[in-house]
């Protein structure tokens, strides 16, 4: 059963999440919160596993409860899934950057809510929907700042690792990730998990940061497509 936390200033939205994440016989919502703060609290005190994230909230917005979240070893194990009213809202980058696995726009329907809901918080990131890949090239192109919890850049990494790193940054999840490589899903995860290891990244959305500010994957110049270095 995977614990639901709903965060958002809109008690009608909370309230139409709240129906959906119930109406799955594998979740539940213990909690609700109205603004940042409550979610921090709330996430500990109700012992979610994940975070339904809205970023722009009163008192304590999305990105900065994010960012306590991650930064808490006793809520090491809750994932967090940021919602935004627009799929080019720069601050969805800045929560990957806090410690996000991932975001999906309000839109979205509700099937894909819940398999996103699921895919978090087995651990995985949810990066591929809508144009991710393309938001945090473009956002990234002129880095700032080391993705929370990385130690290390891509130069740790064996020329295998850094082709997983550049196709992870890209969205591809473990089966595509196999497929261009040719390898077994089951080598191509211990590929990633190994990356993950040596990066000192929480989850996949780090390793997408740190693929981009480390230069590994970059913009393609004059197009919304990637490439790597």
């Amino acid at each position: 059963m995977i614990r639901v936390l709903l965060a958002d200033d809109q008690t009608l939205v909370r309230a139409a999440f709240a129906m959906l994440v119930e109406s799955d016989p594998g979740m539940t919502v213990v909690g609700q919160a109205g603004n940042g703060l409550e979610a921090v609290e709330l996430a500990r005190s109700a012992r979610a596993d994940l975070v339904v994230m809205d970023i722009r909230m009163p008192d304590l917005d999305g990105i900065e409860a994010t960012r306590r979240i991650a930064a808490d070893e006793d809520l090491a194990g809750v994932k967090v899934l940021v919602l935004t009213t627009y799929d080019t809202d720069e601050h969805v980058v800045e929560a990957l950057r806090a410690g996000a696995s991932g975001f999906l726009v309000k839109d979205t329907r509700p099937a894909e809510l819940l398999a996103a809901i699921t895919t978090v918080a087995a651990g995985e990131a949810l990066l591929s929907p809508g144009p991710t890949a393309r938001l945090i090239a473009r956002v990234l192109s002129a880095p700032t700042a080391p993705a929370p919890g990385a130690v290390a850049g891509p130069d740790c990494l064996t020329d295998r690792e850094r082709q997983v790193l550049g196709l992870v940054a890209r969205g591809l999840n473990n089966t595509e990730i196999a497929e261009t490589l040719s390898l077994s899903p089951l080598t191509a995860k211990t590929h990633v998990s190994r990356i993950m290891g040596k990066l000192a990244a929480r989850d996949r959305a780090q390793l997408v940061i740190v693929a981009y500010e480390s230069g590994l994957v970059v913009p393609a110049a004059g197009t919304e497509s990637v490439t790597e270095r």
